[in-house]
């Protein structure tokens, strides 16, 4: 008898510590009383049930894909910004962990972090934008299309999804204090890195290889035979700058995380990525520039879609490859986190102009998204923040735990 109560009441204490983060159930309710909690909310309050609906009533219900247009904002911005966006994960482990650049450990784990619920919500939102959902599966467990470039992604995306779990497994193990299992993990994460990396630049440059399959589809601005290439070199970029303004925002809204006694110059690590980040865009421009040259179509940008294509590579390419190179050299930290945002963004428009605006563009019935469309990815985006809050407030991502201070360096 007396063993079960201590049974009980050790499984209590630890579910205290663990999930509520030493709190009672009801004093941590009671802390989500937040503007973010209250907002985050409110967006899943009208976002579930437009989920739900969706699941329930079909797709011709809660959007406005059609034959002609069968990709929508889920694929633009879920899947193929996406991905793009999670590129941190590969690009800071491989700098960290294969290049040995440990000054960049401080902030690999959160890099990490993104990458894999990136990576996992790209999932959540395409069995959102698949037509038969329970068949996502079939890829990898029944049916082998291997000369398919889907069937290229869905393995890379499922292989990927798994070294990425791998990789961040040691802070899992950390957390739940398993020090056998947490030396094992470690020992995987140099080999799980290097899968990672090669897996990586397959499937960013296949997703770009999608559309080689649509040449009269595709503007002939944005379509040419290096769009693999630029797919991979943009998702470098797009890593890099992420990580900048991910650690910007993570060291400002999780202070209480930081761990004082560990001493990190986020300004040293934010500039060295800036610097990358500008030789990356450097190339992204110049092979853009190829791409035009070889297609040979310079009288298209004189034209509407022209100028946006303009506007595209010049405001959010090489504009931001000056800005972040004046801003490395000025030791301006403020410009460079300024201008990942703005590169960010730009990968976001570039991904959503290969798949929307550019896709289709010559067709009468164009696509513009449905109104629960868009609630539908704002809602799978604040479901990405509420995990990545919920994990790095109780794990360490941010600081070291206390039994393993000082062995990553």
């Amino acid at each position: 008898m007396n063993e079960t109560v201590e049974r009980t009441v050790g499984r209590r204490a630890l579910a205290r510590e663990k999930l509520w983060m030493g709190l009672s159930l009801r004093e941590y309710l009671r802390g989500l009383a937040t503007p973010f909690d209250i907002v985050a909310a409110l967006i899943l309050a009208v976002g579930l049930p437009v989920i739900a609906y969706r699941f329930a009533y079909g797709l011709g219900a809660a959007t406005n894909l059609s034959q002609t247009n069968p990709w929508g904002l889920w694929i633009g911005l879920d899947v193929l910004s996406g991905v793009a966006l999670a590129a941190g994960g590969y690009v800071l482990a491989s700098t960290v962990y294969l290049f040995g650049l440990k000054q960049f450990y401080p902030v690999l784990r959160a890099a990490i972090l993104t990458g894999f619920l990136g990576y996992f919500f790209v999932v959540v939102g395409l069995l959102v934008d698949l037509g038969r959902p329970w068949r996502i599966p079939y890829p990898v467990f029944y049916s082998y299309g291997v000369t398919s470039v889907m069937f290229l992604v869905a393995w890379h995306v499922f292989l990927y999804l798994t070294c990425q779990f791998l990789e961040f497994c040691p802070a899992v193990f950390e957390w739940l204090g398993w020090k056998n299992v947490r030396q094992w993990a470690v020992r995987m994460a140099i080999a799980a890195t290097v899968f990672g990396v090669i897996l990586s630049t397959l499937h960013q440059s296949a997703l770009g290889a999608l559309f080689l399959m649509a040449p009269t589809k595709l503007h002939p601005l944005w379509y040419t035979p290096f769009i693999p290439i630029y797919f991979f070199i943009s998702s470098i970029i797009a890593g890099l700058t992420m990580v900048i303004v991910e650690s910007a925002l993570s060291h400002r809204v999780f202070q209480d995380q930081i761990d004082p006694q560990r001493h990190v110059n986020l300004d040293e690590i934010t500039l060295g990525l800036g610097k990358a980040a500008s030789v990356a865009l450097f190339t992204y421009f110049f092979l853009r520039l190829l791409g035009i040259v070889d297609g040979g179509h310079w009288d298209l940008l004189d034209t509407p879609l022209g100028y946006w294509f303009l506007v595209e590579l010049l405001g959010f390419v090489l504009l931001p490859c000056f800005l972040l190179a004046h801003g490395v050299r000025e030791r301006n930290v403020r410009l460079v986190r300024g201008t990942a945002l703005l590169t960010v963004i730009g990968i976001v428009i570039n991904r959503l102009n290969v798949s929307l605006v550019a896709f289709n563009w010559n067709v009468a019935d164009r696509y513009f998204p449905n109104w629960m469309e868009v609630v539908t990815s704002v809602t799978i985006i604040t479901l990405g923040l509420i995990t990545f809050r919920w994990i790095v407030n109780r794990m360490p991502v941010l600081r070291e735990h206390p039994d393993y201070r000082g062995t990553h360096s």
